[in-house]
């Protein structure tokens, strides 16, 4: 267990060793730097199965963050937060399908489909269950499994107008097991994540629960999204 500190709220956090982020961080430059990669990193279009991109709550103007410190309460899970910065590595999340796939590399995401998150640079899964959060008493959100692998409470329904999730339009995310929305609410945090928001589980859909798709590696979408490809 790596080092404990108190922050201003009165909860303990710890610092976990984690395992080396540099492979990860080194395939995500790659995947920028190579010519025909499948790869988009600009412009207009869908969110595709495969694509690692940050999340950005249009109400309180903060992406979608996690990192290898614990929540000093509720469940000891790896916390998860809401940063102002638009350049942190920590920020990139990896959208994929459930456990028994559903989500080939290169299909559009369709509105209603379940999808997982998995934070690229530690390899756990946006996740949420009834601990109540930190600061608001909300439901708790945390990261939660290894390499990509955790169970069914990692699911989390896109929820938008259309047919597909468009990069340029706002979202919700839903949680498939308790049907809270994915949310930011203001409060921050103290030492050692001093500033950082709080990134909770809401019953309802209002403007503390919309996200857009902000800065990533987008594929490209399958001329065939039904064949030919394994998920990510």
């Amino acid at each position: 267990m790596g080092p404990s500190c108190r922050s201003s709220a009165g909860a303990m956090w710890s610092a976990g060793r984690g395992r080396a982020a540099g492979p990860a961080l080194v395939g995500l430059l790659l995947t920028l730097l190579v010519p025909g990669s499948g790869a988009a990193k600009t412009g207009a279009g869908l969110v595709t199965c495969g694509s690692v991109l940050k999340l950005f709550n249009t109400q309180h103007r903060v992406r979608l963050h996690s990192h290898d410190i614990k929540y000093g309460s509720g469940s000891g899970q790896q916390s998860v937060t809401g940063v102002e910065a638009s350049d942190d590595a920590n920020s990139y999340w990896r959208i994929r399908g459930g456990s028994e796939g559903g989500c080939p590399r290169g299909s559009p995401v369709r509105c209603g489909q379940a999808v997982r998150l998995t934070h690229v640079l530690t390899g756990k899964n946006l996740h949420t269950h009834h601990f109540p959060s930190p600061l608001s008493n909300n439901q708790e959100v945390s990261a939660f499994g290894e390499d990509g692998e955790g169970d069914d409470l990692d699911l989390w329904t896109v929820r938008c107008s259309g047919q597909h999730w468009e990069r340029e339009a706002a979202v919700r995310f839903q949680h498939v097991g308790t049907s809270v929305f994915l949310s930011v609410t203001g409060e921050q945090y103290g030492s050692p994540i001093r500033g950082q928001h709080e990134v909770h589980g809401m019953s309802s859909a209002n403007t503390h629960n919309t996200w857009k798709a902000m800065e990533g590696i987008f594929i490209k979408p399958s001329v065939d999204s039904s064949a030919g490809h394994d998920e990510l």
